[in-house]
């Protein structure tokens, strides 16, 4: 049987034990996603600008 309070209290034990990345790296980080995130987005809606105008131009 399932029991929640075993659960919670092997949760916790494991959490402790996790090495949890300090604030600047934390910030750093985070800074590298967004810029991804943006280099990406740019070049799918870069993609898609010039498909759809391929998509265009045989239509016509």
């Amino acid at each position: 049987m399932f029991d929640p309070i075993k659960f919670l209290t092997e949760t916790k034990i494991e959490l402790e034990k996790v090495t949890w990345p300090k604030k600047g790296e934390t910030i750093r980080l985070t800074q590298v996603i967004i810029i991804v995130t943006l280099i990406v987005s740019f070049y799918l809606g870069l993609l898609d600008y010039l498909f759809s105008q391929l998509v265009k131009f045989l239509i016509s």
